[in-house]
């Protein structure tokens, strides 16, 4: 079996809270990867974002990342990057003939994978496995401005792939329930196969060594937050959060650190987006702008680093679908404090592996935070509970599942061909 993965507008190997780069990408490699282990070759193919990458990444055993020339060669707003998905398909398929390949499967990643997987299927006549990570019509629910929008012609184009590909894979149920609330998609047709963890990368480590590794002090108190720089993310009630605590009088208010991961660090404001000039528009007015940093995007592999070195690790977010980054610091066993939204309140068990707020609640964030802070017994248990928590998770069991999914879909299509098949006559 050969697969052809599809992550048009973001590659895997993109660094993790730069622009369009997240759990998603994450989840791309790293399902590779473990699928490559397995014996089951994988092409990841995306749109090159520089005119000096490579065709051609080797990634891991029998996996590659494909870098396909489709609009401009830099970072591109993804509802444009539809405009050029004619040409990536074209090159797609140019690639494919080019060294005689055929695929079994075709598991696309996001909406925009979606589209151009419908379009390969056409040619190839193999099934499509489509995994959309974030849903237009969810996130439109909880969004604040209308920059954070998504348009109607996404969550159209959604709405027909639930109905068109051949399998749907849900990161929970939750994930399941919503398609079928709001798409109206078929629940015999969603399978629900959740996110995975690196059990090898993410692990307990020394706290101390950690911060000596990143060149952090020991004497801080570390609230650590990665993502994307989008307002969806809520870094901005960590932010009123640390404030809260300051005004509460804190004897340790002074060592209270807020480390951001994502977007662009201090020394480059000029490359600042809008919603991290606003988080610093905030640190500033709120008096807490010595005790936040941004830090950038950072290499998935310094990402264990910063957990361990973390004292907690907040995912304040308004919405996720499954909360990669979260199961990522579970299994570093860091005490982690989400918000009870979308898949997070199914990963995270309240009180055993972590601790949950409403979403967009500072109040209730600081309240969760200082509790970690001053029960170092207790914040023991948690990081026990979480890392026991993240092994349900390991990447072996969940590409399993869905290699299982694929076999299924590949026998199914074989069976109908063998039926539309002429019947030879017997003189």
């Amino acid at each position: 079996m050969r697969v052809a993965m599809l992550s048009v507008h973001s590659s895997p190997l993109a660094r993790l809270g730069g622009k369009e780069a997240g759990g998603m990408n994450v989840y791309v490699r790293e399902l590779a990867r473990e699928l490559g282990s397995r014996g089951i070759p994988v092409d990841i193919f995306t749109r090159t974002q520089g005119r000096a990458t490579p065709t051609i990444e080797p990634l891991s055993c029998g996996v590659r990342v494909i870098n396909l020339h489709a609009g401009p060669a830099a970072p591109y707003d993804k509802n444009l990057v539809q405009v050029h998905l004619p040409e990536f398909v074209s090159r797609v398929r140019c690639f494919a003939d080019g060294e005689d390949l055929s695929y079994d499967v075709i598991h696309s990643h996001y909406w925009l994978s979606g589209e151009a997987a419908l379009r390969l299927r056409r040619s190839w006549g193999v099934p499509v496995v489509h995994m959309f990570h974030t849903l237009g019509a969810l996130k439109n629910s909880v969004a604040r401005s209308k920059e954070e929008i998504e348009t109607n012609q996404r969550i159209a184009i959604e709405r027909r792939l639930m109905h068109e590909v051949d399998a749907v894979i849900a990161a929970t149920s939750l994930d399941r329930a919503q398609m079928v609330w709001n798409y109206g998609a078929e629940a015999d047709r969603i399978n629900v196969t959740p996110c995975g963890v690196d059990l090898k990368r993410f692990q307990p480590s020394d706290q101390a060594a950690a911060r000596q590794r990143l060149g952090l002090p020991a004497n801080e108190r570390l609230l650590l937050c990665a993502g994307r720089m989008e307002p969806l993310k809520g870094m901005d009630a960590l932010i009123r959060a640390l404030a809260l605590l300051r005004e509460q009088g804190r004897s340790d208010a002074d060592a209270l650190r807020v480390l951001l991961i994502g977007g662009e660090p201090e020394t480059r404001p000029q490359a600042w987006n809008a919603e991290q000039r606003r988080l610093d528009a905030l640190r500033t007015h709120l008096g807490v702008a010595e005790q936040v940093r941004f830090l950038g995007a950072q290499p998935q592999e310094l990402l264990p680093t910063y957990f361990a070195a973390a004292d907690l690790v907040a995912v304040p977010s308004h919405y996720e679908s499954f909360g990669l980054v979260a199961l990522e610091a579970m299994a570093s066993g860091v005490p982690v404090i989400a918000s009870r939204a979308g898949g997070l309140a199914l990963t995270i068990e309240d009180g055993r592996s972590g601790l949950l707020v409403p979403p967009d609640d500072h109040h209730a964030l600081a309240e969760r935070i200082a509790w970690v802070l001053d029960r170092p017994l207790l914040t023991a248990q948690l990081r026990a509970g979480a890392r026991q928590r993240a092994i349900e998770y390991g990447w072996p069991g969940i590409a399993r599942r869905m290699s299982t999914i694929y076999e299924t879909l590949v026998r199914e299509r074989q069976h109908a061909r063998d039926l539309r098949r002429p019947v030879a006559q017997v003189s």
